[in-house]
């Protein structure tokens, strides 16, 4: 099987080719490439619609799910809300494929809710709250774990964790008392 793009990577290339496409001047020429664009996406989503219906019409749970969890079939699944599973089911899903890796460090993590601009709104709990590595621990483990199952989460906000120490302390440097111990070199 060739090397593909992942979801979020060739998300990413359309998005920038989009934006080249509304640069031209040419505004036929744009919008015959635009209309491209529309039509092709469709029939993709026509056709991801009927493999959904033909592989859930034949009770086939297993393939179902293989075909749901796949980063880059799964993304395009949501693109086209096919997904089998919500947004919250899968952030959920994401949670709990994190809570070993918490868990080793007595902490733990709760989904708030799921709001509908698309934002994840999450708790810390156990030693992960308010604890000064909470935030490494979000973006590292947590925050790309949501990513991979919910591509279409627009951000994530945490209660609990620990915003960084901002206070800077001022460092004087001392005089040793009287003249300089230091030695002269003899020369």
């Amino acid at each position: 099987m060739p090397e593909t793009l992942g979801a979020r990577t060739a998300g990413e290339r359309v998005e920038s080719l989009l934006a080249e496409l509304t640069a031209l001047s040419d505004k036929a020429t744009r919008d015959k490439a635009e209309e491209l664009v529309r039509v092709l996406v469709e029939l993709y989503g026509a056709a991801l619609e009927r493999i959904m219906e033909i592989v859930t019409d034949g009770e086939q749970a297993e393939t179902l799910r293989r075909i749901a969890e796949d980063e880059l079939v799964g993304g395009l699944l949501v693109v086209h809300d096919l997904h089998p599973l919500s947004t919250e089911e899968r952030v959920l899903a994401a949670l709990e494929s994190v809570r070993p890796y918490l868990g080793s460090h007595a902490g733990d993590v709760e989904l708030v809710g799921v709001e509908e601009t698309g934002v994840v709104r999450l708790r810390l709990a156990g030693t992960c709250h308010g604890c000064p590595s909470s935030r490494v621990t979000v973006t590292t483990a947590i925050e790309q774990a949501i990513a991979r199952a919910a591509p279409e989460v627009a951000g994530v906000e945490v209660d609990g964790v620990a915003e960084p120490d901002t206070q800077l302390y001022q460092i004087e440097t001392r005089r040793p008392p009287g003249p300089c111990p230091v030695p002269e070199s003899a020369a």
